[in-house]
C-alpha cells in the first residue's frame, strides 16, 4: 500500500466526466504516488497520510456527514484542492467548520510544485511520528549532577511523542565490560563501545544518554569514541545523561535520518550572531575527518576533534517536558582546534543574529543539537 491515500468529495451538481478529467490532470501534476480511494472513506486514516481532495463546491454537507468516520483517525485533516469548480471556497468553509469543532487541519492549495513539496513534508512528519511511537530510549547512570535545569517528564514524553524512557544503572556497562581495568587510550575506549553496544541490545534501545563523566574515575577512560561510533551506526547516543538533548537528537533522527552533534556554546557574539560550539565527541558520520586527542576537562582517555563541512546548519533543542523548543538556522563557517576548549569546535553564523539573545536570556539548558541543513520549519511542525 502506498503511503498516501486520497479520498474525494464531489457534488452531484457537477458533470462527473469533466470533474474526472480535471482530477487526473491535477493529481498527475503533483508528481506523487498515491492510492485514489474516491468517495469510499471506510479505511480513512489507515495510510501514513490521508488527503481529502475537494473536487467541487457544494461538498460541505457531504463532509459533515462523513465527520464521524474522519474523526476516528485522530489526525489533522488535509484538504486538497485545485481551486476549480468553487472547490477552494468549499474547502475554506469546511476548514472553518473543523476549527469550530476543535479539529486541526490545513488546505493544500497553490502551485503544483508547492503542493507536492508540502505533501512530501507531511509524509516525512507522519513517518517520524510513527517511528517515535514505541521508541525506547535509555538513561544510563542518571543525568550528571550539574544538569540542574534538565529534568524530564517521562509521562509527558510518552503521551506526546510515544517515546518510552527507561533508567539503566551505570553498573550495567561495567558488567558488560567484564573487567575493572582497561587501557586508557583507544583500545580501552573501544571496549567501552562494545560494552555499550551490549547494553543497547539487552534493553532493545533506539538510543541512550550516558553519565559519561563517571567513567573517568572508574575506568580512567571516556565514552567519547563509543558515542561517536554508535551515532554513526544509526543510534542516538548522548553524553552526560542529558535527557532533553537525547530527545532532541531522537527527533532529528526520526525526521531526517541523520545524526546530530550534542554541543554547548563556548562563546557568543550577541551583536553579530556568530558563536562557537564545542564538545569532546561528535558522530563520525558528520565529519570529513577527525583526530584523537585527550578528553578536555580531565586530560585523559580519548576525545575526538572532528571537522564538519562548511554550509547550512540548524541548531535545535526541546525542553524536558516538551512544552517549548528552540530552533535557529545558520551557516557553519569553520571548525577550529583551540587547546583551551572541548575538542570538536564549530563556528556558526546565525541567519538571524537576534536569535543569539535566546542563549543569554532564556536558554533550554546548555547543550544544543547542531545538524547539517536548514530544517527549522519541519522541526517546529513536529512539535507544534
Amino acid at each position: 500500500m502506498k503511503d498516501i491515500s486520497i479520498y474525494t468529495l464531489t457534488s452531484q451538481l457537477h458533470d462527473e466526466k469533466a470533474v474526472s478529467a480535471n482530477t487526473q490532470a491535477f493529481l498527475s501534476s503533483l508528481n506523487i504516488e498515491y492510492n485514489l480511494r474516491g468517495a469510499d472513506f471506510s479505511d480513512y486514516g489507515q495510510a501514513v497520510l490521508s488527503l481529502i481532495y475537494v473536487r467541487t463546491g457544494g461538498t460541505e454537507g457531504i463532509f459533515k456527514s462523513l465527520l464521524p468516520q474522519i474523526k476516528k483517525s485522530g489526525k489533522p485533516v488535509y484538504l486538497l484542492t485545485s481551486g476549480t469548480s468553487n472547490s477552494l471556497a468549499a474547502s475554506m468553509e469546511i476548514l472553518s467548520f473543523m476549527q469550530q469543532n476543535h479539529m486541526q487541519g490545513e488546505i493544500l492549495h497553490g502551485s503544483a510544485q508547492y503542493i507536492g513539496s508540502r505533501i512530501e513534508n507531511l509524509i516525512r512528519l507522519e513517518q517520524a511520528r510513527l517511528q517515535l511511537q514505541g521508541c525506547r530510549l535509555g538513561v544510563i547512570g542518571q543525568p550528571s549532577d550539574w544538569l540542574i535545569s534538565s529534568a524530564t517528564d517521562y509521562e509527558a514524553v510518552r503521551n506526546r511523542l510515544g517515546i518510552e524512557i527507561i533508567d539503566i544503572p551505570l553498573d550495567e556497562v561495567l558488567t558488560a565490560l567484564g573487567t575493572t581495568q582497561i587501557d586508557g587510550g583507544k583500545e580501552g575506549a573501544l571496549l567501552i563501545y562494545e560494552a555499550l553496544r551490549k547494553v543497547v541490545d539487552k534493553y532493545q534501545l533506539k538510543g541512550f544518554t550516558l553519565r559519561c563523566f563517571d567513567l573517568l574515575s572508574v575506568l580512567h577512560n571516556t565514552g567519547c569514541l563509543a558515542l561517536a561510533r554508535l551515532n554513526a551506526e544509526g543510534l542516538v547516543a548522548g553524553c552526560e545523561g542529558d535527557v532533553p538533548a537525547m530527545l532532541s537528537m531522537m527527533v532529528v533522527r526520526s525526521l531526517f535520518g541523520i545524526s546530530g552533534f550534542q554541543c554547548n556554546p563556548a562563546h557568543i557574539d550577541v551583536e553579530t550572531g556568530e558563536m562557537m560550539l564545542a564538545h569532546c565527541t561528535i558522530p563520525l558520520d558528520m565529519v570529513t575527518r577527525y583526530e584523537f586527542d585527550t578528553h578536555f576537562e580531565s586530560g585523559i582517555g580519548v576525545g575526538i576533534r572532528g571537522y564538519m563541512p562548511e554550509g547550512p546548519v540548524t541548531l535545535f533543542k526541546v525542553s524536558g517536558d516538551l512544552t517549548c523548543h528552540f530552533v535557529a538556522e545558520g551557516q557553519l563557517l569553520r571548525c577550529e582546534a583551540r587547546p583551551n576548549l572541548c575538542r570538536t569546535q564549530a563556528v556558526v553564523q546565525l541567519s538571524n543574529p537576534q536569535d543569539a539573545r535566546y542563549f543569554l536570556t532564556h536558554p533550554i539548558g546548555n547543550h544544543h543539537i547542531l545538524l547539517p541543513g536548514h530544517h527549522a520549519s519541519l522541526l517546529s511542525s513536529l512539535l507544534s
